[in-house]
């Protein structure tokens, strides 16, 4: 199984380098703990998380940074992750504003900073927190995921398709589920559906039938420009190097020999 993530979001880079070793220190054996260095980078890195079905346990962020407070992050990121815990991170100036987002976005808890020594001010906390995530959380599904609407006749089709194949999916209906519909949302160059997820996170928009039940099922996809050449590679004899060649013609040469050796002269008249 993947290991669950906790995001660390922080504008100040000396900050966010204390709070990841110390994130890391205690959770690293059983959580993956990654960083963003501001809210909307942070935004980018949830969605292709989102799209790889990657378990997300925990948001960690600061509150106050220049291009989005932590608070429009969260609130963003608990729609693509609703189950997720959260942390906020605040000056004394922007406590109020925590406590706001508690009732607002269900923020689970808000630290200030700075939240030394860890051991008493920081993990006790995320020790509770992501306990409780533990508790509650789904695994994630690994495999085929297609996002659509339910009376949709082209989401029917690729579940048809991919049904007769023998491929197991798991349906999104982006119109009762709103994770499902912030996840197509956050598709680069607007989303065709339905769209399928595969496993590697590459999102197909209303695929067509030449994408091959193999190609869903592995959750690879293979560049034209390399099909190409492994084809053109596989209808071509490789030839032998120089040096092999001229010995093989040494040792035709050689043969040749021999049997006009051995052949017996002509009888002379």
């Amino acid at each position: 199984m993947r290991k669950p993530i906790i995001l660390a979001v922080d504008d100040e880079p000396d900050v966010l380098r204390n709070i990841e070793r110390d994130l890391r220190d205690r959770y690293e054996a059983r959580y993956r703990v990654m960083r963003a260095g501001s809210g909307n980078e942070a935004i980018e890195v949830t969605r292709r998380l989102k799209q790889r079905d990657d378990p997300v346990a925990l948001f960690v962020t600061d509150q106050r940074m220049p291009e989005m407070e932590g608070t429009s992050f969260l609130t963003q990121a608990l729609t693509l992750y609703p189950e997720a815990r959260s942390v906020l991170l605040t000056a004394y100036a922007d406590t109020s504003a925590a406590i706001r987002s508690i009732n607002e976005i269900g923020l689970d808890h808000y630290l200030m900073k700075p939240w030394d020594p860890p051991e008493e001010a920081l993990y006790p906390v995320i020790d509770d927190l992501l306990e409780s995530w533990a508790i509650t959380a789904r695994l994630p599904f690994e495999g085929v995921r297609v996002a659509g609407t339910l009376w949709s006749p082209t989401s029917h089709d690729v579940k048809d398709f991919l049904a007769r194949n023998r491929i197991p999916y798991q349906w999104l209906d982006i119109e009762r589920d709103n994770s499902a519909k912030a996840l197509v949302d956050g598709v680069p160059g607007g989303a065709a559906l339905p769209v399928v997820f595969l496993a590697t996170g590459t999102a197909l928009r209303n695929p067509d039938r030449k994408y091959s039940p193999k190609r869903l099922a592995c959750g690879r996809e293979r560049r034209e420009a390399s099909t190409i050449s492994s084809s053109s590679a596989a209808g071509r004899v490789a030839s032998p190097p120089p040096s092999m060649e001229r010995r093989k013609g040494y040792r035709q040469r050689s043969s040749n020999r021999r049997r006009r050796e051995d052949r017996p002269a002509p009888a002379r008249a």
